[in-house]
């Protein structure tokens, strides 16, 4: 087994050096970054982190302000268009990459199996999005050339709801838009009858704050008649999304990261990936899914290898490293997913949630470092990092559509200077970096190696020490954390700190820790701390505490061998 650590990246913006963009600037203005940018040496770079799998965000086409005419694209109504660039999750052809993303965007296609090879030929594994739940409104498909017929071409759009339609309907009902229908347009948008908007808005007036620009995709769930579905015979949406998967699995794709799983049967899951990995088991599937009570059901019935562990893992280290519940809450998030703890993806940032350095979260970067150590060595399961994350992006830009909120836009045409300071003019040796931005990624980088490379990090066994700490006066189970790993012959002892300030800690080594790891009861060891490369000797017995001195948000990773 294998510890993966995935590394999202929007080529939108990741090779953008474009200096000092302006809010809602047009792709001429701000620049866009693209996959020929994502260059040998920038996956060296990636690769040089412990990285495995790169997912690479929103390189489908899909809706944008951008004219493409030209190249036979038909041009979005821009009341359709979050920001100038739009949502990459507002798909407007499952079958091609998006034109921004290619230096000559008539080989866009050619682009994107360029960089699956170069990253093939580095030994990265590749992930995309696969949108199944919602569409943009306007999608149409030029590219598909399997014979497919297009979503909705032939649904019979006076049905609410058919078994055989691609999507939902309200007849008799226009489609009445909260935003500006003409948004600068010579006319405005017209729909009706209207479709069922992507977030399960049942009603021709979705709001602003709803995802508008996209239609909800029908895959048998009769919505209107609670508890209705019509699996059998089986629909053609379910057969016109499996051919889509097929398609990128053909040009190479190792992976897909399904957005809003949890919006879209599971039994069509079940159906599609079971078939999908018949030719190709190597494929990972990942569930982006906020219900715990349907999380065994995504694993066990719907396939998929792993699932975003935001309802408990993420939402309660983000409260840790804020300060606002103790470190000792952690063992409860794992417990909650203990039989499933192999399947849950562990990340503290991604495109949905606002970067550790922003004002929103932490307002710090290396306030969250002491996290992404638990992320990464807690248990073997998968790590995400965010492309910036480990050079300490704040996210803390006003860049159009998106508006301040301290994430790293989506929707807009930008650029973030911790990564065009990495880039600095395609050297991708970080040149342009302030001290404390290399400080940090250089810790990252240590820390995601070693747990790639450490056998005892990316598979061993796991035994949580905090749980046994919480009657101990001398360990800080408000800012502190521990446990041990073990593989073989091979211990990895770790111990997190929150706080901001230097404190003396004491942890207690229950005599259970040493049955389960099978260690002597007292022992004497030279040691290694994975993170600083600094050795000691360590005294260990069965009951007694070890005492340690923890630098200001800090971790030691004490490895050691029996």
């Amino acid at each position: 087994m294998s510890k993966y650590v995935i590394y999202q990246l929007l080529p939108r913006y990741f090779s953008n050096q474009t200096p000092q963009p302006v809010a809602h600037g047009s792709r001429e203005r701000n620049g866009c970054g693209t996959l020929d940018g994502v260059d040998e040496k920038a996956l060296d770079a990636i690769k040089a982190m412990g990285v495995t799998h790169v997912w690479l965000t929103g390189v489908l086409e899909h809706a944008t302000k951008t004219d493409y005419t030209h190249l036979g694209i038909p041009l979005d109504h821009p009341a359709l268009v979050k920001g100038q660039a739009g949502s990459p999750y507002a798909i407007k052809d499952y079958y091609d990459i998006a034109p921004d993303l290619a230096v000559d965007p008539t080989q866009r296609l050619n682009s994107f199996r360029a960089l699956v090879g170069r990253c093939h030929a580095l030994g990265l594994k590749v992930i995309i999005d696969f949108v199944a739940n919602h569409v943009a409104r306007q999608y149409h498909s030029d590219q598909c050339m399997t014979g497919m017929r297009d979503l909705g071409a032939d649904d019979q759009p006076q049905f609410d709801f058919n078994a055989s339609n691609n999507y939902y309907y309200l007849p008799g009902q226009a489609l009445e838009l909260q935003v500006d229908a003409y948004a600068g347009a010579k006319h405005p948008y017209v729909e009706k009858p209207a479709k069922v908007t992507g977030n399960d808005c049942f009603n021709n007036k979705p709001g602003a704050n709803d995802w508008y620009e996209t239609v909800k995709i029908n895959y048998g769930v009769n919505y209107f008649i609670p508890g209705q579905t019509h699996f059998e015979p089986t629909p053609s949406t379910w057969f016109k999304m499996l051919d889509i998967l097929q398609y990128w699995v053909g040009m190479g794709v190792d992976g897909f990261r399904c957005d809003m799983a949890e919006m879209v049967p599971v039994e069509f899951w079940s159906w599609a990936i079971s078939r999908v990995k018949k030719d190709h088991k190597h494929l990972l599937f990942i569930a982006e899914v906020y219900n715990p009570a349907r999380y065994r059901d995504y694993i066990f019935k719907g396939g998929f290898d792993y699932l975003y562990d935001k309802v408990g893992f993420y939402e309660i280290l983000r409260a840790v490293i804020e300060v606002k519940r103790p470190a000792s809450d952690l063992s409860g998030s794992w417990q909650a997913v203990n039989d499933i703890l192999p399947h849950m993806l562990y990340f503290l940032e991604n495109h949905d949630e606002q970067r550790i350095a922003s004002t929103f979260f932490a307002g710090n970067a290396a306030k969250g470092f002491p996290g992404m150590v638990v992320c990464a060595a807690l248990q073997g399961n998968p790590v995400m990092l965010y492309a910036g994350q480990e050079w300490g992006e704040s996210g803390m830009y006003a860049e159009g559509f998106s508006g301040l909120d301290g994430r790293s836009t989506i929707f807009d045409y930008w650029s973030l200077s911790t990564l065009a300071a990495w880039n600095n003019g395609g050297q991708w040796d970080g040149g342009g970096a302030t001290p404390e931005s290399l400080q940090l990624k250089t810790a990252y980088q240590t820390l995601l190696k070693a747990v790639v490379r450490e056998k005892a990090l990316a598979e061993g066994r796991f035994f949580d020490l905090t749980y046994a700490n919480l009657n101990n006066h001398r360990f800080n189970n408000q800012t502190q954390f521990a446990w041990f790993r073990k593989a073989g012959r091979e211990y990895v002892l770790i111990v997190v700190h929150f706080d901001s300030k230097e404190t003396p800690t004491s942890v207690h080594l229950p005599e259970h820790a040493f049955a389960y790891l099978e260690l002597p009861s007292t022992f004497n060891v030279e040691a290694t701390d994975l993170l600083s490369g600094r050795q000691t000797v360590l005294s260990l017995s069965a009951g007694a505490t070890i005492d340690l001195t923890l630098p200001p948000l800090s971790a030691v990773m004490w490895k050691f061998i029996i």
